[in-house]
C-alpha cells in the first residue's frame, strides 16, 4: 500500500528543527549503546530508522503515588528498578526526524533519554521542537498529560505537531487546559483515520488501527510502524483480545515486533477492586494464548504497559520467569528496535 501524507503540514518547517551536531551524535551514542543484543554495527553505521522504549509502566508510573509496600518500596530504594510510563520514540537518522509516540507525565525524563542530552540546550528564548511529531493513542492520563509540559507555563512550544484520531483531536480543541494549547498553538492537531498509513520519513510509515478499550473521552489507536527492514506493533492497551474483531495474531504472523498490553499479570492484582472495571488481557491469558504459536512468533512478543502490582516488575520474579519460559519478554527502557 502506497502511504498517504495526510498529517504533514505544507508548511515550511519551524528553523529549530534542524538538529545539531552535538544533539546528533549523542542520539546515536546513547541509541548504539541501547541496541537489541546482537544487531548487526553495520546496521547502525548505515543509520538505520530505530524505536527507542522510553518507558514501560502503567498510566500511574512505576513506583506509583501512594504506594510504599512491596514492589513500590523497593522501586524508592532503588531508582534502576523504576520505571518510566509506557513511551516509544521511532527515529530516522538519515532525516533526523524523531515522532514520540503518546505524552506521558514522564515527558520531562523522557525528553533527557531521547537526547542524551538536557533537553534545555538553546539560549532563552529559544525553542526548537523537542520533536517532529507526537502521536497519541488515547486520552487516558498516562498516554497524554504530558502535553501540558509543551505550554506556555513550561517549555513554550511552537506549532508542535499532535497526530491523533479525529475523536481524540476534537477532546484536545474542545476542553481545557488542553484546548489553551491550541488557542496558543503550542501544538497542531493533525487527525489520523484508523487503517490509513501516514508517511512519517521517506524511511517511516505508520498506520493506526482501531482497538477497543474504555474510550470514555476518545477512542483508542495502537500503531503499525514500518520501517525499510521491520515491522513492529505498539499495542499498549486493550480490553480484552477477544474483544477485537481482528485477531491478534494476524497481526503477530505479520510483524517483526510487537509490544503488548500487559498491565496485569493475573485477576485479584487489585485487592479491593474489581478489575473487570479496568479490563485488560492478563498476561497469564495471553501466555495461554499465544501458546499454540510457533516459537518464531511467540519471540516477536514484549509486554509493556505494567501496572505498579504486575510483578512482571521484577525480572527475577517467578512471573517474569514463566513469561521466558514460554519464549516471550518483557520490554524495558533503552530497548533500541532497528525498523
Amino acid at each position: 500500500m502506497t502511504p498517504v501524507t495526510r498529517a504533514r503540514d505544507p508548511r515550511p518547517p519551524h528553523p529549530g528543527w534542524a538538529r545539531t551536531g552535538a544533539v546528533g551524535l549523542a542520539l546515536a551514542l546513547f541509541a548504539a549503546s541501547c541496541r537489541v543484543p546482537g544487531m548487526p554495527d553495520a546496521l547502525v553505521e548505515r543509520g538505520a530508522p530505530f524505536a527507542l522504549v522510553l518507558g514501560t509502566a502503567q498510566d500511574g508510573g512505576f513506583p506509583q503515588i501512594g504506594c510504599d509496600e512491596g514492589l513500590c518500596a523497593r522501586a524508592r530504594r532503588e531508582p534502576g528498578f523504576a520505571r518510566l510510563r509506557s513511551s516509544l520514540l521511532l527515529v530516522d537518522p538519515a532525516s533526523g526526524a524523531r515522532y514520540l509516540v503518546d505524552a506521558t507525565p514522564d515527558l520531562a525524563r523522557q525528553v533527557e533519554l531521547a537526547e542524551g542530552l538536557p533537553a534545555t540546550r538553546e539560549p532563552p528564548g529559544a525553542r526548537p521542537p523537542l520533536f517532529e511529531g507526537i502521536l497519541l493513542t488515547h486520552a487516558h492520563w498516562g498516554h497524554y498529560a504530558g502535553l501540558g509540559e509543551l505550554g506556555r507555563e513550561v517549555y513554550g512550544a511552537q506549532g508542535m505537531p499532535v497526530l491523533a484520531s479525529a475523536r481524540m483531536a476534537a477532546y484536545l480543541r474542545e476542553n481545557g487546559p488542553w484546548s489553551l494549547l491550541v488557542e496558543t498553538r503550542a501544538i497542531e492537531l493533525r487527525e489520523l483515520a484508523p487503517g490509513e498509513p501516514v508517511s512519517l520519513t521517506p524511511a517511516l510509515t505508520v498506520t493506526p488501527l482501531a482497538v477497543p478499550h474504555r474510550d470514555e473521552f476518545s477512542d483508542t489507536l495502537a500503531f503499525l510502524v514500518r520501517g525499510p527492514r521491520r515491522t513492529l506493533l505498539y499495542l499498549p492497551d486493550i480490553d480484552k483480545w477477544e474483544r477485537w474483531e481482528r485477531p491478534i495474531e494476524d497481526l503477530l504472523a505479520v510483524v517483526d515486533v510487537a509490544l503488548l498490553d500487559g498491565s496485569f499479570f493475573s485477576d485479584g492484582e487489585l485487592p479491593g477492586r474489581s478489575m473487570a472495571e479496568i479490563p485488560h488481557p492478563f498476561v497469564a491469558e495471553s501466555l495461554a494464548r499465544f501458546s499454540a504459536l510457533d516459537a518464531r512468533t511467540r519471540a516477536k512478543i514484549l509486554f509493556t504497559h505494567l501496572n505498579h502490582t504486575n510483578p512482571l516488575c521484577d525480572p527475577e520474579s517467578a512471573a517474569a520467569a514463566a513469561v521466558r519460559a514460554a519464549g516471550m519478554g518483557v520490554a524495558r527502557e533503552g530497548l533500541r528496535i532497528e525498523l
